[in-house]
């Protein structure tokens, strides 16, 4: 992509209603634009990241079998008053209702509307155990929404359900989501900590919070510090197989946030406690048959008894996770992408575009690093130095290579890794090879 041509409207100036380092730097690098009071559009870089960490959720989906589906947006009023949450939910509940007079939801969550479907769909035992999941939009009306996309109104989920014939299928298929975010955040270049944590209006008798170390998190944390050495993301791990093991391995040792910090634990820590603060990017819960016994979801067993379904729900905030690694991943000069969500991998800066010598080889790189999938962002405007320089730090890609008249009279080219800002001069093949 030509940054000539690309739409990239970057901010010099830190708006004054952003509060926290993700706000300011997405608004500042032009990836989010505020429609209304926690609702945003996403502009094409922030929608590349947005899609990138969109498929490497979907793909450990997947990797744990569990299927792609897409619900509606908005909902039926009367599948929640079955379940009994239609009034309980509070003010954060968009309702609506239609010309024909009929009660509506845009939905903030949708156990009642996968068990609708799935209850009409599946009578025998044998076709349990079964993992179904959707990515959508969601909408919650805060009351005081900021943080731009970390606590918005508008927001884009991953949500998972789970559907077993007892409660050891139900536990067995959350341990699949435990691994699977385990996975899932470090792939994003994230090391997240399970948390065991309160239900709240979800339900249920067991439940983690996955959190993030980040010092602008919004909630207190403390933890033993092993868990930030415990690391399962490349081992080869049978997702069929027993993970209660793997899950015990992090359940063991103390977590916890906010409330449900227990001084006399952490007390007994010592040297052991860490406390800091973090950011929730994904909750898994266990709810038993909560919504299955509300909402008569049955599947008749051997003998051709109606058994009530064992549930399970699984989220991950995929349009929070971007606000969330910039938070955890960026310093004085903007942000810093891990290689796996980054929205171009290298940045090609050509420091003289009216030289024939600069124009000549950044055409000549920017066409071999595309043809490589290099996924090059190629700096071709009449800038100068300094402000490309200054603008490609803001948004934070991987590598940037750099094309100045001098160092090609040399044969070189200054290669910079954005992570901790080392520069090498290369030949430009030597560059090439260690991008391509």
């Amino acid at each position: 992509m030509r940054l000539s041509t690309y739409f990239l409207p970057t901010l010099r100036e830190t708006p004054a209603e952003a509060q926290i380092v993700s706000h300011r730097l997405m608004l500042r690098a032009g990836m989010i634009r505020q429609s209304s009071a926690g609702i945003y559009a996403w502009l094409p870089l922030g929608f590349r990241v947005l899609k990138k960490i969109e498929a490497i959720v979907r793909e450990e989906q997947d990797r744990i079998g569990c299927q792609e589906m897409l619900m509606p947006t908005l909902q039926p009023a009367d599948l929640w008053r079955e379940s009994g949450r239609y009034d309980d939910y509070g003010p954060e509940m968009l309702r609506i209702t239609d010309r024909h007079e009929r009660d509506l939801l845009y939905g903030p969550t949708n156990e009642e509307q996968i068990t609708d479907i799935f209850r009409y769909s599946v009578q025998s035992y044998r076709q349990l155990p079964k993992l179904l999941y959707h990515i959508q939009w969601k909408f919650r009306d805060e009351i005081r929404p900021r943080f731009g996309v970390m606590r918005g109104r508008e927001f884009l989920m991953k949500d998972a359900y789970s559907f077993d014939l007892d409660a050891a299928g139900a536990r067995r298929s959350y341990n699949k989501f435990f691994v699977c975010y385990l996975r899932t955040f470090a792939r994003l270049g994230l090391r997240a900590i399970p948390m065991r944590a309160d239900t709240g209006p979800i339900g249920g008798d067991l439940s983690h919070e996955f959190v993030i170390v980040a010092e602008t998190g919004e909630s207190e944390i403390a933890y033993h510090r092993d868990l930030l050495s415990m690391d399962w993301a490349e081992a080869h791990i049978d997702m069929d197989g027993d993970l209660q093991p793997i899950v015990d391995g992090f359940t063991e040792k103390y977590a916890a946030t906010d409330e449900e910090r227990d001084a006399a634990q952490e007390a007994a820590l010592g040297d052991a406690l860490v406390t800091g603060r973090g950011i929730e990017v994904g909750h898994i819960f266990n709810f038993g048959t909560k919504y299955s016994g509300k909402m008569n979801a049955t599947v008749r067993d051997q003998e051709g008894k109606a058994i009530q379904l064992e549930m399970g729900s699984y989220g991950i905030g995929v349009s929070r996770l971007v606000g969330a690694i910039i938070e955890a991943s960026h310093d004085d000069t903007g942000i810093i992408w891990p290689d796996s969500v980054a929205p171009f991998k290298v940045g090609l800066i050509n420091l003289k575009p009216d030289d024939d010598g600069c124009r000549t080889a950044c055409e000549d790189l920017y066409a071999k690093l595309q043809a490589a999938g290099g996924a090059p962002l190629y700096d071709d405007r009449e800038e100068r130095a300094g402000v490309k320089f200054a603008e490609m730090d803001l948004i934070g890609l991987p590598w940037q290579l750099v094309v100045g008249p001098r160092g090609l009279k040399s044969g070189t080219v200054e290669l910079k890794r954005r992570a901790g800002g080392e520069r090498r001069e290369l030949s430009l093949d030597s560059a090439l090879s260690e991008l391509i």
